[in-house]
């Protein structure tokens, strides 16, 4: 709706908004989203809630502007649209008109208010941003051939806003783990890394840092034309391990293409099985560092089958579901199984008349993980990928993802997902302006 003023008519109203910059930048901005998601999202609601007092795409298009402005409280989002009042009218808010003002409106009365604009963004519908996430990856399929062959997975740090997080203050049991915080009841207690310090006597001492927040799981892809997008996104508190991203990250990645991803890439800490499994059952590889955890390091042979302590091919002996709900083989001495071949061992086991056994994880993603060749040309250029995380990373850093000024669980990850919207509708802009410029000129 258009308003009337004593001062501009709906014709003069109508000309200042197409060519205002700051809302042909932002219609500029929005027209790459899919706002129909947004839509339908609403008529599903009417049904069986009162009619809202203004449009969800009219919040949604704020909550997007306050975090490309670099906004970062929900009061600085309310005065910058007041000094803006074409925005207000352009994003669809229900306007509180008032002929004598010089825009027809009310911009006080029409906004809500400080509040209500926290209490909203805490509201917001997640399942909806993540379908307009997913959309945005859908738009740069149709612009980008392949994308999603590769696909990378990486956790960024977020800083809750607790007075545990600020050094300066003097607070009593910082990481206390056990204790719920005043400042955001959902933060959790996390390491952020841990070093080994050398000490004076040569030996080296662990040193881990804290924080009180949350972690951001991202799913990125990248190509040398196109550069950096992401695929999908899951946040939760920072005490949850890296590897726990990666079956949500993996299944998100997958609707969000439409298609599993051919190979995969991460960095040490997603060093389980079914990471490789994810990429074996499509015919590509994990190329992810081999890290044993604190486990043992037993030798393999070539194609998986463990080594006794003596250098010798155990011997297959039968398969079992194993409680961590994998297929496990289990292998025996192959001087006592099948049958004993009269040779001695001076190996303890041997010498109780058991001979050594081994239960192996032999899922097709288990051998990939043991038997994977981290030298070879493919691994090393799929592994290179994983840096597109480190700029996606970087990128939602800029945008202010490190330490958002909200106090809830809910308000943090609904700001992560529309901050990774940005950087795909970014993205999608830079693709389509790259495809212009290739098309032939007519």
């Amino acid at each position: 709706m258009i308003p009337v003023s004593h001062i501009f008519d709906q014709s003069i109203l109508a000309a200042l908004l197409d060519h205002d910059p700051v809302v042909q930048e932002y219609r500029a901005f929005f027209s790459l989203i899919d706002w129909s998601l947004v839509d339908r999202w609403e008529r599903c609601q009417s049904s069986h809630r009162r009619p809202p007092l203004h449009p969800e795409s009219a919040y949604i298009k704020a909550f997007l502007l306050r975090i490309r402005e670099g906004l970062l409280y929900s009061t600085q989002l309310r005065q910058f649209l007041l000094k803006h009042p074409l925005l207000i009218i352009d994003f669809g808010f229900h306007l509180v008109l008032d002929p004598q003002a010089p825009y027809g409106i009310d911009a006080y009365r029409t906004l809500p208010s400080r509040f209500w604009l926290g209490k909203k963004l805490r509201l917001l519908d997640q399942s909806l941003l993540q379908q307009m996430l997913e959309a945005t990856v859908s738009a740069l399929q149709a612009q980008i051939p392949g994308l999603g062959e590769t696909v990378a997975f990486d956790v960024k740090h977020i800083y809750a806003w607790v007075k545990e997080n600020n050094m300066r203050a003097y607070v009593k049991e910082r990481f206390n783990k056990d204790q719920i915080l005043v400042g955001d009841p959902d933060c959790t207690l996390g390491v952020k890394r841990s070093t080994n310090q050398e000490q004076e006597d040569g030996s080296s001492k662990e040193k881990k840092e804290f924080l009180w927040g949350y972690g951001s799981g991202v799913a990125a892809a990248t190509t040398p034309d196109y550069g950096d997008v992401v695929l999908a996104e899951y946040t939760q508190p920072f005490n949850e391990g890296d590897i726990t991203y990666f079956r949500p990250l993996s299944h998100r990645t997958a609707l969000a293409l439409q298609h599993f991803p051919t190979h995969i890439t991460a960095d040490a800490a997603f060093d389980a099985w079914y990471v490789y499994e994810a990429a074996v059952r499509h015919g590509g590889i994990a190329a992810v560092p081999l890290n044993q955890h604190g486990h043992l390091v037993y030798e393999r042979a070539s194609d998986g089958v463990p080594l006794c302590p003596k250098k010798l091919r155990m011997q297959p002996t039968y398969q079992f579901d194993h409680t961590y709900g994998y297929r496990a083989q289990r292998f025996r001495c192959p001087l006592l199984f099948p049958h004993a071949t009269g040779e001695g061992c001076d190996h303890g086991q041997f010498v109780k008349g058991k001979g050594c056994v081994k239960d192996v994880n032999w899922e097709k993603g288990a051998l990939m993980r043991v038997t994977l060749n981290r030298e070879s040309p493919l691994y090393k250029a799929i592994y290179t990928q994983r840096t597109s995380c480190e700029r996606i990373n970087s990128q939602a850093k800029e945008l202010g993802i490190e330490r958002p000024k909200v106090h809830n669980r809910r308000s943090v990850a609904n700001l992560n997902t529309l901050t990774y919207v940005i950087i795909n509708v970014r993205a999608l802009s830079r693709a389509i302006s790259i495809n212009r410029g290739l098309l032939p000129m007519i």
